[in-house]
């Protein structure tokens, strides 16, 4: 495997990922109406970008294959899912949810930036294209989270 593939598919799995819990952050917090809506709004956004990943890999002749520390990372984090649910602090559950959505974002947006890198040293224009048009929403889906929790943090953590 070279960079460009490990990049793409490194990429390729962190927006499922971050797709799937936009989609349970929303799900679990409907209550919150900004984080259920902008999560909504949020989770389409990296659907898409998993779309486009998707068809640049094919036009770079990859398949689509999960890796096996995916599972292991998923299991991981059910497990975590479950000790968190366990205790019902909505408030608590929301900021680590936050925290979460912000930390994939942000490695959604380091890769992207590999990406960039990678297009640009070997003048792949399609790629380049790709890149430029979804990374500026990981950057705004960053913001979001982590906007919030700079809202919400103080009000949640000072009535506990």
């Amino acid at each position: 495997m070279n960079g460009l593939t490990l990049t793409l598919h490194a990429l390729h799995h962190g927006e499922k990922h971050l797709a799937e819990q936009l989609t349970t952050v929303a799900d679990r917090h409907r209550a919150e109406h900004e984080v259920h809506h902008v999560a909504t709004d949020l989770a389409q956004w990296s659907r898409e970008h998993v779309q486009r990943l998707a068809e640049a890999g094919l036009a770079h002749s990859l398949a689509d294959s999960p890796s096996a520390a995916a599972g292991v990372l998923s299991a991981q984090r059910e497990r975590v899912d479950e000790v968190v649910m366990a205790r019902p602090e909505p408030g608590l559950l929301l900021l680590r949810d936050l925290r979460e959505l912000h930390l994939s974002a942000v490695e959604n947006s380091l890769h992207w930036e590999l990406l960039a890198q990678i297009a640009q040293a070997t003048k792949d224009e399609g790629l380049l294209a790709v890149v430029c048009d979804c990374h500026p929403r990981t950057l705004r889906q960053m913001r979001w989270s982590n906007t919030m929790i700079k809202n919400l943090a103080p009000q949640i953590l000072t009535s506990l």
